[in-house]
């Protein structure tokens, strides 16, 4: 990577988040009317569809289990969107769906999705050391920090991969989920033409189904919440806001204080300093052998 290209890539990324920012800052406004709809599962949705479709087996934060559910009148749209990938030879895999309170808090400061964005954050600002405030303001893009902006704690979000059919080999769209780069933007320049086309194929194939993809991130999409409202210009209030899920009853209540921060900016402080902890043991072997002293502060790439 050139100087040039470097410098290139960091006022994209800062440009990103922070119209991202901006954005949230207008979802923080909108207006919610819920409508109550239950919380479906998907996977027997999906196979009383005889629909191919793949859920992410790994825990969530704190270790709980993923809870793969929508609202119920999203169901035939999710339906349609996975009938639509195996024609096409693919099948839809749902990464993540409703978030409790529990799940949205600590998401963004589970150690590693932390580390990455501290990382980011930290090349950003070309190796200055930030405070807590703007850490905060960048995971409010990245983790939704209130739930009012965190659409999964609505039940009206997926984030999903795209898998080939036949291999079952993760199809190209620039990166993983929850790449954490330039890259993650849903219409990046940083990525190749082969990648874009998938990104527009999928994005054109959940938009057909009724699900708006999320800009700032490729594998987020939604429908009947605040994020769908803005992004296609509706002054229209949401039908999904942030609520409180019973799963032994079923029963929704919505959050009263949706715009109150999930995590306090002492918390957000000590998560800065137990990440560059975290950094200085990684790099404390590599330097040893090198013959010299690890820099406390995370390498800027």
């Amino acid at each position: 990577m050139t100087v040039h290209d470097g410098v290139r890539r960091r006022a994209y990324w800062t440009s990103q988040l922070d119209e991202a920012h901006e954005f949230m800052m207008h979802v923080m406004k909108h207006p919610v009317i819920e409508c109550g709809e239950e919380l479906v599962p998907l996977g027997p949705a999906a196979a009383a569809a005889s629909v191919e479709v793949a859920f992410s087996t790994r825990p969530h934060a704190q270790g709980l289990p993923r809870l793969f559910v929508l609202r119920q009148g999203q169901i035939r749209g999710f339906l349609k969107a996975a009938q639509a990938m195996n024609r096409r030879g693919w099948v839809l895999k749902v990464e993540d769906g409703f978030r409790n309170r529990t799940m949205q808090k600590y998401i963004g400061r589970t150690p590693a999705v932390f580390d990455a964005i501290l990382k980011k954050v930290l090349w950003e600002l070309d190796g200055r050391m930030p405070d807590p405030a703007f850490v905060f303001k960048r995971l409010m893009t990245l983790s939704a920090q209130m739930p009012k902006i965190g659409t999964h704690m609505s039940g009206s979000a997926i984030d999903i991969s795209v898998l080939d059919r036949a291999t079952g080999a993760e199809v190209n769209r620039g990166g993983p989920y929850c790449e954490m780069s330039e890259r993650t933007p849903m219409k990046s320049p940083f990525i190749s033409a082969a990648a874009r086309r998938n990104r527009e194929e999928i994005t054109a194939i959940m938009g057909d189904a009724g699900f708006v993809e999320y800009p700032y991130e490729f594998w987020h999409f939604n429908s009947g919440d605040a994020y769908e409202r803005i992004l296609r210009g509706s002054g229209a209030a949401a039908q999904y806001g942030a609520v409180d899920w019973d799963q032994a009853t079923g029963k929704l209540v919505p959050i009263t204080e949706p715009t109150q921060p999930l995590n306090e900016l002492t918390e957000i402080a000590a998560e800065i300093q137990a990440s560059l902890q975290r950094v200085y043991k990684q790099l404390a072997p590599v330097a040893a052998q090198q013959g010299a002293a690890p820099a406390r502060a995370w390498p800027v790439r």
